[in-house]
């Protein structure tokens, strides 16, 4: 998921529209989330929202409730793909984000830690996350590595090499040095032996897509930046990957979800809507029209009547014209409807207790239909028929 930081949130709160009335929602079915965290000036999304999904799981298993560190998996997210970086001679970008896989793919190689075990922030007296200053050494250092005029890199006595050791030295200074071993509840652990008695599966997960441009019921690579492990997505019809999020949801699991949240219709307030501008013209006097009169100032909490149900072919034109984009990585637990009946999805978002919900924002069926650009799921959580198709056992 692209960088996306809650820098400028206070404000937009501060300026949006107040006076608008904020819906009211029904629950239909909530599934066990942990409390709301606040990933603040880091573009650790990707994290965040992937922990909060298997925190979710542990609940579901009777495992209890773990709050799970998310630095310890970004450090060594950023030294693999740093490596990565050098490896291919600056061909893969190195930035702050990442996907869902980094996570499913860290648990099982690295192991997981408790929160209490490398917090955000500490490093320099904080409780939250900044990592502008981070990215600013360390996005040079691996610039001038990997795109350097170099005949050989250097290596040490141990044959390692040095930029390696460098890389390294600068996230155990801004991040904190990853722990070895650790005592939880009375118990010592390593971060591999932490995950082990989780009874966690990295197996049990796969990730889901929708897109026309690769057949549908087998796996392909997604094309986007932060995908830079080029971990592979099974690819549904549009139709089925929303059967599976009903599915999932009604059957008590949870979904980290990608999306794009940079439309006019996911608001800073708690929602996210897909308005059919289209139909403006002919519905005079209507909840739709009435929002599409107003400022962008007011649009920060919209409720039209009428929403865009779009096509696949639709979800192929906005992927390939770079309208949707791959933004953001949050939770979703659980399903809602508005005073007028329509579903929304109950998402657990990582910008702390921001908006009208408290951290909690309500994204329309047609705006998650439209605007996903892939989700991590248990393979249970697929209708049989579905996983047949796929091959799942």
């Amino acid at each position: 998921m692209k960088k996306i930081f809650v820098l400028a949130l206070g404000i937009m709160f501060a300026t949006g529209a107040m006076a608008q009335e904020s819906p009211e929602f029904t629950v239909v079915k909530e599934n066990p989330i942990t409390s709301i965290k606040n990933q603040n000036q880091a573009g650790t999304c990707w994290c965040y929202s992937s922990l909060a999904f298997i925190e979710s799981e542990l609940l579901r298993m009777g495992k209890g409730e773990y709050d799970l560190s998310e630095m310890y998996l970004v450090h060594n997210t950023y030294l693999d793909r740093a490596d990565k970086v050098v490896r291919t001679h600056g061909d893969v970008s190195f930035s702050q984000g990442g996907s869902f896989y980094d996570v499913i793919y860290g648990m099982e190689a690295f192991g997981l830690v408790p929160e209490a075990e490398m917090r955000p922030g500490v490093m320099y007296g904080k409780e939250l996350s900044n990592h502008n200053e981070l990215s600013a050494v360390s996005d040079a250092v691996v610039a001038a590595i990997a795109e350097g005029n170099h005949r050989s890199l250097q290596v040490g006595p141990d044959g390692q090499p040095l930029w390696k050791k460098a890389i390294e030295a600068i996230h155990d200074i801004y991040l904190g040095v990853r722990p070895e071993k650790f005592t939880y509840n009375g118990k010592e652990y390593t971060p591999k032996s932490f995950y082990e008695s989780l009874g966690l599966n990295a197996d049990d997960y796969v990730s889901l897509t929708s897109y026309t441009h690769h057949p549908f019921y087998e796996p392909f690579i997604l094309e986007i930046q932060d995908n830079w492990r080029w971990a592979q997505s099974y690819n549904l019809p549009i139709d089925e990957l929303m059967e599976v999020f009903d599915n999932a949801i009604m059957e008590g699991y949870t979904i980290a979800w990608g999306s794009d949240v940079s439309e006019q219709g996911f608001t800073r307030q708690g929602t996210a809507v897909l308005p059919d501008t289209s139909k403006g013209t002919d519905l005079q006097g209507s909840d739709m029209a009435k929002w599409l009169n107003l400022s962008e100032e007011k649009k920060n909490t919209p409720r039209p009547s009428t929403e865009k149900w779009c096509t696949q072919e639709e979800r192929q034109i906005a992927y390939d014209n770079w309208e949707t984009t791959d933004d953001h990585g949050m939770q979703i637990y659980g399903i809602a409807k508005d005073h007028n009946g329509t579903e929304y999805y109950m998402v657990k978002n990582s910008w702390g207790e921001a908006g009208t919900y408290k951290g909690i924002w309500y994204a329309s069926k047609a705006f998650v239909r439209y605007k996903t650009m892939n989700i991590i799921v248990h393979k249970d959580a697929l209708p049989k028929d579905i996983r047949k198709k796929l091959g799942l056992k």
